[in-house]
């Protein structure tokens, strides 16, 4: 496959260095929509497969590429799915109006003081389009159960990765390497079902 280029419809800097890590084997680069000089869209919806549809739309169209939107949140049974869709914009006030990956997760760990049931998954949903107009968005979703911990524990990752402690592996998502993480979280599973599809559509 020639190398080929896509549009991430996001501009976090740690989704852009792991869709880079996932698919550059593939021959395929990806460019965040801001350095095309594509801004933010809304995020309206409650659930994250209508959300990325809606920025892999965006950042399509205004880019004139094939795009790849990825909705991703961290769900806490105890908290009925919270922060879900809101993750990255959980700690959101008058005060805080652009809310740092600490000022998110402190407030989680708040929220569950004095709550045992600590259970949670992130989850991430991936839309590609080859077009704004794709009628036919290939869509995968992927699972990482876990439990969310007291205080922050590695240095790696991005996110809530500091204080989601996975049990099978004995250590949080940030403590481990990005190839570790790869082969097993959620967004690593989510891109690992759309990879079959996605090699035959994006040679369309």
């Amino acid at each position: 496959m020639s190398q080929k280029k896509i549009v991430l419809a996001s501009n976090n800097a740690g989704k852009v260095k792991e869709f880079n890590a996932l698919l550059s084997p593939l021959g395929i680069e990806v460019i965040p929509q801001g350095l095309l000089g594509i801004p933010s869209c809304e995020e309206p919806y409650p659930s994250f497969v209508e959300n990325a549809i809606t920025k892999a739309r965006h950042a399509s169209k205004l880019s004139g590429l094939p795009a790849l939107a990825d909705d991703s949140g961290i769900c806490v049974n105890a908290l009925g799915g919270l922060p879900g869709v809101l993750s990255a914009r959980f700690a959101l006030s008058d005060q805080k109006k652009d809310p740092t990956d600490t000022d998110n997760n402190e407030l989680l760990i708040q929220n569950l003081s004095g709550i045992n049931d600590r259970s949670a998954h992130f989850t991430c949903t991936l839309v590609f389009l080859n077009s704004a107009t794709d009628p036919e968005p290939l869509i995968a979703v992927g699972h990482w159960h876990g439990e969310i911990i007291e205080k922050p524990q590695g240095l790696s990752g991005f996110g809530y990765d500091p204080i989601f402690w996975v049990p099978a592996l004995n250590k949080t998502a940030a403590q481990m390497s990005p190839e570790e993480k790869n082969a097993v979280s959620h967004r690593g599973q989510a891109l690992r079902k759309l990879l079959a599809d996605l090699s035959s559509k994006i040679a369309q």
